[in-house]
């Protein structure tokens, strides 16, 4: 079956068509002003080749960094109303009391703080107060806001405050788009609240990215679904990530984590994806990308939910060079390198012209970095080493060597040999790598959440079916999903056999036939 994959970073526009596992063809075009217009472009090369006769493209899978830009940027983002149901006691910090000014001024919050939600054992912690969330609705509705986030206190516990808060809002306001906290965070109040926010802030945009996606597709004629990466190496129907449009960060290196597992056939190594701007450093595990633990931060906003456990380097491709102090970044020339650098007749140093310089890598004309000096060049290749060795060191887990796979369009950059790593693979295609994991990707569904009353093999069944009818829910085939890994952690303070249950399945998408899988 054939699919077009697409990856729309802030420096290149990637794109694949694949049939079967095999690669068609491939390209990348620099990021352009009119991103839209760049999808179209690279569509368009991409299919080119085909015969007249050729079977259509069944699918289109395109991942983007619109959602994070506009978080980051502060930009394209909807006012929104925030209900916490946790009154009396979480009154001390309001919504969003940690995020940084100019993007809480941005957002614009209309807050309410209303009693109700449970303890940590379950127990109601104050009856609901449905009057309050009824007097909130009406006040949001007169402000002309249509966009809500809803966070109770434990509601990852139980949601029953969430749910029965959202059956009221939408009684007052039928149109209002609401996202409830225990369907992407997990326990912890105000992280969990913060990407809530996050969440109904880009819904709007959401729904704007989506319909500029398929008007693109129609003119560069396709007609097949499609579908938005998300940031565990999964795919979701592009309606469905409307929704969620949180999920899309940081989807694009985990792309690249992806399609460098399929090229290499490897489920356990460590990816470094250098692109034009910044370089990414992640781990495989079982073929996906490793998650995070812990607290990660998005545009300085505190968070806790899915998000893949990466490293983020200020070195890429067009990443500029200060010859005098031999500083390496943090600035990039970004997709202006086909302008801006020494090697396209530009006037910047970029880590481009050092390694074309060296002889590494055959871009633009030589002749232009001739004259820099062969011992800043050199000294300059060894920073460049250094830097993705401490990268490699912090994100092992043991001492042991590891296989380093180099994607990306940078990843010229990457020597041969790194301390801490046992070997450094390059691939082909490893440039378009991000595309190539979007168009190979599969449709996941999670659950992570608390169960209480009920045995641990019940609880674990139970997440299993919410997990499998998520998936298929976001596109997935019901026939073709399995169980990709289940934890539980029993929670001694709670009540009930209380236990924290995270399942994720995948599956293929309905309708396509699988694609085998290279062994490892």
């Amino acid at each position: 079956m054939k699919r077009i994959g697409i990856d729309v970073g802030g420096t290149n526009t990637d794109a694949v068509l694949i049939d079967g596992e095999d690669v068609v063809s491939g390209i990348k075009f620099p990021t352009t002003s009119d991103v839209m217009q760049g999808v179209v472009n690279a569509i368009t090369h991409v299919v080119k080749d085909q015969t007249s006769g050729a079977s259509p493209v069944d699918a289109v899978m395109i991942g983007t960094t619109h959602f994070t830009n506009a978080v980051v940027e502060r930009a394209r983002l909807q006012r929104v109303a925030a209900i916490r149901i946790a009154m009396p006691a979480g009154a001390s910090l309001p919504p969003m009391v940690d995020w940084p000014e100019d993007l809480r001024t941005q957002v614009n919050p209309l807050s309410f703080m209303v009693r109700g939600g449970h303890e940590y054992d379950g127990r109601e912690l104050v009856p609901l107060a449905r009057d309050e969330i009824r007097d909130a609705a009406m006040k949001i509705r007169d402000a002309g806001i249509d966009t809500v986030g809803i966070t109770a206190l434990f509601s990852p516990l139980t949601a029953e405050c969430e749910v029965e808060a959202a059956e009221i809002v939408r009684s007052i306001i039928p149109s209002a788009r609401i996202t409830l906290s225990h369907t992407l965070g997990r326990i912890g109040l105000l992280e969990r609240e913060n990407v809530t926010l996050l969440n109904a802030a880009l819904q709007s945009l959401g729904q704007t990215t989506i319909g500029a996606f398929k008007e693109a597709l129609l003119r560069a004629g396709i007609n097949a679904p499609f579908y938005l990466t998300q940031n565990d190496g999964t795919v979701v129907l592009a309606d469905v990530a409307a929704a969620n449009p949180v999920y899309s960060f940081a989807s694009g290196p985990t792309n690249s984590m992806r399609g460098a597992a399929f090229l290499t056939g490897l489920k356990e190594a460590m990816v470094i994806d250098v692109g034009g701007t910044t370089s990414d450093i992640g781990c495989l595990v079982g073929g996906f990308p490793r998650e995070a633990n812990n607290v990660v931060e998005v545009g300085g906003v505190r968070t806790l939910f899915r998000m893949p456990d990466l490293l983020p380097m200020a070195l890429g491709g067009g990443t500029i060079i200060d010859p005098q102090t031999r500083k390496i970044g943090p600035r990039s020339v970004g997709y202006r390198i086909t302008e801006k650098a020494l090697v396209f007749g530009g006037d910047t140093l970029t880590t481009t012209d050092v390694a074309v310089a060296a002889g590494l890598v055959e871009i633009g004309d030589r002749d232009r970095v001739k004259h820099l000096d062969k011992d800043l060049v050199a000294d300059l290749l060894k920073r460049i080493q250094v830097m993705v060795e401490d990268g490699v060191d912090r994100m092992k887990t043991s001492a042991d060597g590891v296989q380093l796979i180099a994607v990306g369009g940078g990843a010229f950059l990457i020597p041969e040999e790194l301390k801490g790593a046992s070997e450094v693979l390059r691939v082909e295609h490893a440039g378009v790598a991000n595309a190539l994991g979007a168009a190979m990707a599969q449709i996941s569904g999670e659950v992570d959440q608390v169960f209480s009353d009920m045995s641990r093999d019940n609880a674990i069944a139970e997440a299993d079916r919410l997990a499998r009818q998520r998936a298929e829910e976001a596109g997935a085939d019901p026939g073709s999903i399995v169980t990709l890994d289940t934890e539980d952690i029993p929670i001694a303070y709670l009540p009930g056999d209380a236990r924290r249950v995270r399942v994720r399945v995948v599956g293929d998408i309905a309708s396509m036939r699988p694609v085998q899988r290279r062994a490892s």
